[in-house]
């Protein structure tokens, strides 16, 4: 029944009977057949057809949630039986909001030194997004905001408090100060990460308290965009300053940090609420511990 429910998952997730099979990696038919065999064994219809995906039924909806459950479970038990038996390989697969993707490297790396036969997947996306793959098993664990949005029901390892500076060239009137407050920002050009992104929203927030409308002349969900904006274009960012520092080790930028208020929002590793988690996971989540000490 495995299979079927993976099957079952991946039809969820994709919402088209081919391009789920297609990341599954069978054929339609097998799809097809596989999710009618699961629907005669539980005596439920599971999926709304029509000449296309239409949609799961409330017992499809009720499905789904014991299918990613077990199949996790299932997971979990395979990759403990082998680390049993071989010690920790494998790999992990993180999502990591763009302002976090420095510091996944750093918990990426240090994890790796103790582990060099696990590898890693990481992707940038939104913190929306981080905790939509993690539900659909697509994803391991996540870095993303701990504090701003809800979360619903993960585990949660804080790994630093977020703080914002005013990201410019050094040759730009305001790169001589040694903080800026919000309210100082209002004139400048800016270039800011896309409004889907959480880190918009929280500077949207500090800047609208300030009584600044929001108006960007360049919107990305790039950091090197925003960064190149500011190279070459004369433009301003507004980054958190522990993201900023690869982009000021050596060239023309400077960070100003930004207080009145000095605002800070937690960042840390997200994985899924269950007991007990992958072997790879735990050690993750352990070194995600270690990392938040240091």
């Amino acid at each position: 029944m495995i299979d079927k429910l993976e099957m079952f998952i991946a039809l969820a997730q994709a919402r088209h009977f081919g391009k789920a099979a297609e990341a599954i990696g069978v054929t339609q038919p097998t799809l097809s057949a596989g999710i009618r065999q699961l629907e005669d064994q539980l005596g439920v219809m599971l999926v709304l057809r029509g000449s296309r995906f239409q949609g799961l039924t409330p017992e499809g909806k009720r499905v789904l949630e014991w299918a990613r459950q077990i199949v996790g479970d299932v997971r979990t038990m395979k990759q403990e039986i082998r680390a049993a038996r071989t010690g920790l390989s494998g790999k992990l697969r993180l999502a990591v909001i763009p302002t976090a993707l420095t510091i996944a490297s750093r918990l990426t790396t240090a994890f790796a030194r103790l582990h060099p036969n696990v590898h890693f997947t990481i992707v940038s996306t939104t913190s929306v997004q981080v905790l939509h793959l993690l539900e659909d098993l697509q994803i391991d664990a996540g870095i993303s905001y701990l504090d701003n949005e809800p979360l619903g029901r993960v585990a949660t390892v804080p790994l630093y408090a977020e703080r914002y500076a005013l990201i410019l060239h050094k040759d730009a009137p305001m790169a001589s100060r040694t903080q800026v407050g919000w309210a100082d920002l209002a004139d400048l050009p800016l270039c800011l990460l896309t409004p889907d992104m959480q880190n918009r929203r929280i500077i949207a927030g500090h800047l609208a308290e300030a009584g600044i409308e929001v108006a960007p002349t360049v919107e990305s969900n790039s950091m090197i965009v925003l960064v190149s904006h500011v190279l070459n274009a004369g433009m301003a960012t507004i980054l958190p300053i522990r993201s900023a520092e690869i982009f000021l080790e050596r060239g023309p930028l400077c960070a100003v940090p930004i207080t009145a208020p000095d605002a800070s929002h937690s960042v840390g590793l997200i994985a899924p609420y269950r007991e007990p988690h992958t072997p790879l996971l735990a050690a993750l989540l352990q070194e995600a511990r270690r990392f938040s000490e240091s």
